[in-house]
């Protein structure tokens, strides 16, 4: 079956179950709003254990959702599935002007350029204007980031940002030695920042990054407080120095099940 085919059947299959289920029936907008989020994020999860497979399911899931919006939206002459395919491959075409016109680029860096330069003239107000508010706040640091770089704001020499980050450290030092709530809430968030900042330059994911050491201190934690309670002893009854013993061994099986 080919792409187009199988497209095909999946617009079928939505008008039946949006005919014929009463929970599909049922579902507005705004209901699949929350379930469309916890696709992504299981996306990304699939992506980030590189596991093929999983990529494929959740692809598909997220596909099924963009049929299902533009399926309800359809019901109120709001706009339907051709709108939303239109409107894609328009925006494609006008922000990829060194493929489908004639303007030239040398590499990468100067289409992102093009395309923020582009994004105003569609009628974006700023470079930053088109990052969510509602973004996951590492995230966006980063969005917002790339996209001040994309205008040409961003250090000469990505070494120079070693420099911010330990001026951050040390403003936020200072606040703490002087227990200035408010001011530490800043300073943590300019450190937060600035460290984002960094891996942005270093060609690093943070979201990515960070989880990547979320799923190892689990394993860890995980291991130590498994051997604990095989010993008949708990956490809290132990010193730190023997934790990290067990923690340590954690990290070793770790390393051995790495291919």
């Amino acid at each position: 079956m080919s792409a187009t085919e199988s497209f095909s059947r999946l617009i079928d299959i939505m008008d039946e179950l949006r005919a014929k289920c009463p929970w599909d029936r049922e579902q507005t907008i705004e209901s699949l709003r929350h379930l469309t989020i916890e696709e992504t994020y299981e996306l990304a999860e699939a992506i980030l254990e590189n596991n093929m497979n999983d990529i494929r399911k959740e692809l598909g899931d997220i596909l099924l959702h963009i049929v299902f919006y533009a399926k309800i939206a359809s019901e109120t002459g709001q706009f339907t599935l051709t709108d939303v395919i239109d409107g894609i491959c328009d925006k494609l075409v006008f922000r990829h002007p060194h493929v489908f016109g004639n303007v030239l680029v040398n590499d990468s860096e100067d289409v992102k350029t093009n395309w923020e330069s582009l994004k105003i003239r569609e009628g974006n107000k700023s470079t930053l204007a088109g990052v969510p508010q509602s973004l996951p706040a590492m995230v966006k640091a980063y969005r917002i980031q790339d996209k001040a770089r994309s205008a040409g704001f961003d250090w000469d020499e990505r070494e120079q940002v070693w420099d911010k980050i330990e001026e951050e450290l040390g403003e936020l030092k200072v606040e703490i030695g002087q227990m200035n709530v408010e001011k530490m809430k800043d300073e943590f968030g300019d450190f937060f920042f600035s460290m984002v900042n960094a891996a942005r330059l270093y060609g690093i994911d943070p979201e990515a990054a960070l989880e990547r050491t979320n799923k190892k201190f689990i394993q860890r934690f995980n291991y130590l407080e498994q051997k604990t309670i095989n010993s008949g002893r708990s956490l809290k009854s132990m010193t730190l120095d023997e934790m990290n013993v067990i923690w340590e061994e954690a990290k070793m099986v770790r390393q051995a099940h790495q291919p």
